[in-house]
């Protein structure tokens, strides 16, 4: 699973409890998307960003 270049957010693992309290293995995926982003000298570079980071104006995209 891929990594935020930025702030570097990834999958979170846990239980999953059911109703009777048996536990199970469970994986919370980040929502990261791969973008075109501006970087310096004019040039675009391809890296996997969260969607939050993109919401919140730390990437400029190309």
């Amino acid at each position: 699973m891929a990594k935020c270049a930025i702030c570097q957010k990834g999958a979170h693992f846990g239980n999953n409890v059911s109703h009777s309290h048996r536990r199970s293995n469970k994986m919370w995926k980040s929502n990261v998307k791969s973008v075109r982003v501006q970087a310096g000298g004019g040039n675009s570079k391809k890296m996997y960003v969260c969607t939050s980071c993109l919401r919140s104006g730390l990437v400029e995209r190309a």
